[in-house]
């Protein structure tokens, strides 16, 4: 649902062709809640049907600018003030975390460096973004600015983590959980393979 409250949050700055939503999309919300065109233009589609923006103007080669109505600055109300944020429920990242032990404390370390260096680009895409946009007095300015800072200390956090986890792999205390771990797999293996009384004669 999240994409359509995205839609109506930026035509609530300004009525905007479906176009001119992309240009939005790509300069402002590209690193929070990234959509494609198709997604875009069915969205508004949907918005329209329902109600909560209508065609305001139309101009050259079919080209139509929205504009968003009562009933949908109503929706984009509750939803802000309303409606809990789902937040992330699943991170594949971490949840390998769990599961490094089964791997050397080298490949352990590079995984968690290769996060790293993952977060540190994220940061320098966002620190780029920050020097280059075009920052004024506009609401999708002044609070994009506020949400782009989430994603700066995020990013930074990650990569600090990330670091500092790739140290404790190799502390005794990891390799040894690791060491009973493939010795557990290990043993186990032994044990699928013995050959039982009657077979193999």
């Amino acid at each position: 649902m999240s994409l359509r409250h995205a839609v109506l949050g930026l035509l609530a700055e300004s009525p905007a062709s479906g176009y001119d939503l992309m240009k939005l999309f790509n300069a402002s919300l590209a690193s929070v809640w990234p959509a494609t065109q198709s997604q875009v233009y069915g969205e508004l589609t949907k918005l329209t049907t329902a109600g909560l923006v209508e065609v305001a103007a139309h101009g050259p080669r079919g080209r139509k600018e929205y504009a968003i109505t009562d009933d949908g600055l109503t929706e984009l109300r509750h939803w802000l003030t309303e409606v809990e944020p789902s937040g992330p429920q699943r991170h594949d990242g971490l949840l390998r975390v769990f599961f490094l032990g089964i791997v050397t404390p080298l490949e352990a370390q590079t995984f968690l460096l290769h996060q790293a260096e993952r977060a540190a680009r994220t940061r320098a895409t966002l620190e780029h973004l920050e020097e280059t946009a075009e920052w004024d007095d506009e609401m999708i300015s002044v609070y994009g600015r506020i949400a782009l800072e989430y994603g700066l200390r995020i990013s930074a956090m990650q990569e600090e983590w990330a670091r500092w986890a790739a140290d404790e792999v190799t502390s005794a205390k990891a390799r040894k959980a690791s060491e009973l771990a493939q010795a557990q797999h290990k043993g186990q293996e032994g044990q699928d393979g013995e050959v039982r009384p009657g077979e193999g004669e």
